[in-house]
């Protein structure tokens, strides 16, 4: 017969979906009665009407079932009073109530992806690097600071709004990746006009607001160009890294040179360059041909002292997939484009192995709210 104690012990495989760490851990298993094969389990949601309630109470009761002698399972799903939310911030934030220094222990590769240029494929390359690296094992987390032009969400298959408590909020997920939008708070049809000091407010938010959790890698995708956005982003995270995006005309590589040359004067590290459309191959003879010219890519590399990390052909696919919500990566990934994004993966990857492990200063000013100012906090809907 099933104690108390085996009860317990099966529920340290049970984590909070959107937090990642045990329901125990967090305070949100309150109680355990067991009687004569009847057990009763007290979990408490860390808000009312949890978006994913349903999948708490399954995972609890797929825990306990095997356990012999247990006929009969009862999930009481309660609510945090508003002292228990306090205290599961300030546990997760390491003992801070507020204004939290998150990626400052250097075990996350934050990586500015940019571009001089709109219209290069810059979104797209963030998207399909992400689903690649989480599908190689990696814990990553996608920040869609492209505040004018989000469209991450729609090319990950994610919307909804995230959930908030006490000052904190969390990412929703998709394909393994945790992702932040100003497309979760405003409609997609809707323009954000908002000037320099908004946005500011906005990027220290998503970085200091949003319980990242224990990641590898955070993307950011930085609007094109060398604008308010990515400067609130250097000034936030100095010493992180830039992955520069480009495609091989020569108007596009001057440009994306500018977005490279910026970071050393921000103190970041360009970690490599992405030539994106580099050819396209005909789908009935194979021959490839350079639409948009040739070597833009390499030479913009040469240029910024850094690798070429990968060239991704022209493929009509990968935006299907974008407007579909699936990567290339997990739909094709043995295609010739799929195999680019996948090897610029794992050469990213590589070229962060050399710099995890260093300390990366976070600066939060104090006073963030919740929120994107004009947001307000619902639920998940993945």
């Amino acid at each position: 017969m099933a104690t108390e104690q085996q009860v317990r012990e099966a529920l340290r495989q049970v984590k909070d979906p959107e937090i990642g760490k045990p329901i125990e851990d967090l305070g949100m298993l309150k109680g355990i009665v067991v009687d004569d094969g009847n057990v009763r389990i007290h979990v408490l949601l860390t808000i009312a009407g949890c978006p994913l309630r349903e999948r708490i109470d399954s995972d609890v009761r797929a825990a306990v079932a095997p356990l012999e002698g247990v006929r009969n399972i009862e999930v009481v799903l309660g609510e945090m009073t508003e002292g228990d939310r306090q205290s599961l911030v300030t546990n997760l934030r390491g003992g801070a109530a507020e204004n939290p220094q998150f990626f400052t222990d250097g075990k996350t590769a934050v990586i500015a992806v940019a571009s001089g240029k709109g219209g290069v494929g810059k979104s797209t390359v963030t998207a399909n690097l992400a689903a690649a690296l989480a599908a190689e094992g990696h814990r990553v987390g996608v920040l869609d600071a492209d505040v004018w032009g989000f469209s991450i969400p729609r090319m990950m298959g994610v919307s909804g709004q995230p959930v908030g408590f006490n000052n904190m909020i969390l990412p929703l997920e998709s394909h393994g990746v945790r992702i932040i939008s100003m497309g979760f708070f405003v409609p997609e049809e809707q323009p954000v006009i908002w000037r320099g000091p908004m946005l500011h407010k906005a990027v220290q938010q998503f970085l200091g607001d949003v319980y990242w959790g224990d990641i590898d890698f955070l993307l950011c995708d930085l609007p094109p160009g060398t604008g308010d956005v990515s400067l609130s982003m250097a000034s936030f995270l100095p010493g992180a890294y830039m992955l520069v995006v480009t495609t091989p005309q020569e108007a596009a590589r001057k440009v994306a040179e500018r977005a490279g040359k910026m970071a050393a004067q921000v103190r970041q590290k360009v970690l490599g360059v992405v030539e994106n459309m580099s050819y396209f191959v005909c789908p009935h003879c194979g021959e490839p041909t350079s639409i948009f010219g040739e070597g833009g890519g390499g030479e913009a590399a040469r240029t910024l002292g850094v690798p070429l990390l990968g060239r991704i052909p022209l493929y009509p696919q990968i935006r299907e997939g974008g407007d579909r919500g699936t990567p290339l990566v997990l739909s094709e990934p043995d295609s010739p484009a799929g195999e680019a994004l996948v090897g610029t993966a794992r050469e990213l990857a590589k070229a962060t192995k050399s710099v995890v492990g260093k300390p990366l200063q976070l600066t939060v000013a104090p006073g963030a709210a919740t929120a994107p100012a004009g947001a307000h906090h619902g639920h998940a809907h993945n």
